[in-house]
């Protein structure tokens, strides 16, 4: 089917609203290949149209230090799900999206501290890459300062770069004769609590007459924070009903979606509740990191019985060498609550039930690893001997908490009712 813009898709949700036949869009962080082809199944079982959003340190360009989701740069990222809705005979609309580009947005340069000219400059290069390999969202994320560390940015700064930053991706855009992107953009850093509706509305009508006075396009998302937030492998936040429905009766106003950041781990109240509150899309990432590592972990315990039995002689070390891996990367301290984000790694080797704790929350960081790539295929070869397929094993793990979101969100069928409207 010909490829509709994104903005059409959420101009065309916002309008089925009115009847109840809208939905909730997924954004998926693109965990794995295994994830992504777990996406695009569901996808084309249940008829809805897929966003990936890759955030800048799971895929960027080489020269900026690539991604730790199987080193994918923009183009073999994008080269990479080709492949896969290839193989499958995938026949809907998937999207490529980038979450959370812009400056400091990549660990090490807001670790480095570096100055907001070259930060500015290192989001730009990324986004250059992002337009050329044919990404269909750019998120617009100027809130990450190194320098205004648990404060928050102030809107006249986030509104400047935000507007920049726009006018520079659709300068780029049309100098290499590319068709319309959408942009995603937000008041302020994705890290819990709540948005007032009253800086949301004062943040898009001045974005509004920045953007209408440079002849820029209006978003396609603003992003609202609606009480979401993931610590550790749990939802510790609470989804607030009033907030998030107030927010998105607002963005509808101007003719853009409500995202929705943190969407991880919600019980199926919560979930229901995303139709009634008009919310337009959700990101869920980390959640789908720690399901694969658990599929694999499952997988590692029933090749242990097979040793047991005396029917594997050369087992893999898949349990061992993740959880090894997953510690050393030190990409858990995000994560973690309290004075956990310190913890040494002697500690660590101390305290086996925090181990067991960071293999759940940080196993995903290390799919690209040689040594977990080389236990992971060693596993999969030990349990085909015994007519196990261990990858299909994990894709069809990975399907099952999709399928709660395409279920609550009322994802079956809706590029079927998106068509039918615009004919």
């Amino acid at each position: 089917m010909k490829k509709l813009p994104i903005k059409t898709v959420v101009e065309s949700l916002l309008k089925l609203q009115q009847t109840g036949d809208s939905a909730t869009l997924l954004g998926i962080g693109p965990m794995s290949k295994n994830c992504v082809q777990a996406a695009l199944e569901l996808s084309k079982e249940y008829d809805y149209p897929v966003m990936f959003i890759a955030s800048r340190n799971q895929v960027d360009l080489d020269e900026l230090g690539g991604g730790y989701v199987n080193g994918w740069n923009q183009f073999s990222f994008a080269k990479a799900v080709k492949d896969v809705a290839d193989e499958i005979q995938y026949d809907n609309l998937y999207y490529l999206c980038r979450d959370h580009g812009g400056p400091w947005q990549r660990d090490k340069e807001r670790n480095d501290h570096l100055p907001v000219d070259q930060a500015m400059a290192l989001g730009q290069q990324s986004y250059i890459g992002d337009i050329e390999a044919g990404f269909d969202l750019l998120m617009i994320d100027p809130t990450k300062d190194p320098f205004e560390v648990g404060k928050v940015i102030p809107l006249d700064t986030v509104l400047e770069r935000t507007v920049e930053l726009i006018d520079f991706c659709e300068k780029a855009r049309k100098q290499r004769g590319i068709g319309e992107i959408g942009y995603e953009v937000g008041t302020e850093e994705t890290n819990g609590g709540l948005t007032s509706t009253e800086t949301y509305e004062e943040f898009i009508l001045r974005l509004q007459k920045e953007l209408t006075a440079r002849q820029l396009p209006m978003p396609t998302f603003i992003v609202g924070q609606t009480g979401t937030l993931v610590r550790k492998t749990e939802q510790v936040g609470s989804f607030n009903f009033d907030n998030a429905y107030n927010l998105a009766k607002m963005a509808k106003k101007y003719n853009v979606g409500l995202k929705e950041h943190n969407g991880d781990y919600l019980d199926d109240k919560s979930l229901l509740e995303h139709i009634p509150s008009q919310i337009t899309a959700t990101n869920v990432a980390p959640q789908y990191g720690s399901v694969e590592t658990r599929a694999y972990l499952n997988l590692a315990e029933v090749e242990q019985k097979l040793v047991q039995q005396g029917l594997i002689k050369q087992p893999s070390n898949t349990r061992q060498v993740l959880l090894e891996e997953a510690v050393r990367c030190e990409r858990w301290r995000k994560w973690m609550i309290g004075d956990q984000t310190k913890l040494t790694l002697a500690e660590i080797a101390d305290n086996p039930d925090i181990a067991e704790e960071i293999l759940d929350i940080a196993g995903h960081y290390n799919y690209n690893n040689d040594r977990v790539k080389d236990e992971i295929e060693q596993l999969y070869q030990n349990l085909a001997e015994h007519h196990i397929d261990g990858k299909r094993y994990v894709i069809d793990f990975l399907k099952r908490p999709m399928r709660d979101y395409v279920e609550c969100y009322n994802l079956t069928g809706v590029t079927s009712r998106i068509k039918a409207l615009l004919s």
